[in-house]
């Protein structure tokens, strides 16, 4: 079962992006559990590729990208796509929750190290897609920002599959 901890109604900065991330985090792992492979594949209005498992492939890549390749500096590919085609995430077929799953907690786990081990939410790193540089602050807020919107999905696609509601 998903232990989802709510975020503190004090603390200070980092503390409270720390927990709201891992909120959104535990927030789609719910919308997943009990599902089956063909559930999580379930799409969402064809001929969108959108699904549970989608969702779950695509936050595995943001959360390497905007960490790993970012703050970190890491030179590596996407998860699932060597070209950099954001978009490979959302082909499900022939994917698993036990790969899609295992990719995307192996992410986080890096996120939080990359995170915890950052002096402070003023370290930068480094977006080449826009040539720009962005503090560890903004990623955080920009990744809650993602998981936020990318739950109401998970939201929708969850509800259509066997009409569960809810947190």
């Amino acid at each position: 079962m998903v232990e989802r901890i709510s975020p503190p109604l004090q603390g200070d900065e980092r503390e409270t992006l720390r927990a709201f991330l891992d909120f959104h985090r535990a927030t789609l792992a719910l919308k997943c559990e009990a599902l089956d492979d063909d559930e999580l594949r379930r799409r969402s209005s064809p001929p969108s590729t959108l699904s549970l498992l989608g969702l779950v492939r695509h936050m595995a890549e943001v959360e390497r990208t905007w960490f790993r390749r970012v703050i970190n500096r890491e030179d590596i590919p996407l998860v699932w796509s060597d070209s950099g085609d954001y978009q490979a995430a959302f082909d499900t077929s022939g994917a698993s929750r036990e790969s899609a799953f295992a990719a995307w907690q192996e992410e986080v786990e890096h996120a939080r190290r990359i995170e915890a081990a950052a002096e402070s939410l003023e370290v930068v790193g480094y977006n080449a897609r826009s040539d720009t540089t962005l503090s560890l602050r903004v990623i955080m807020l920009h990744l809650i920002h993602e998981y936020a919107r990318h739950n109401g999905h998970a939201d929708l696609l969850r509800e259509a599959i066997d009409g569960t509601v809810g947190p």
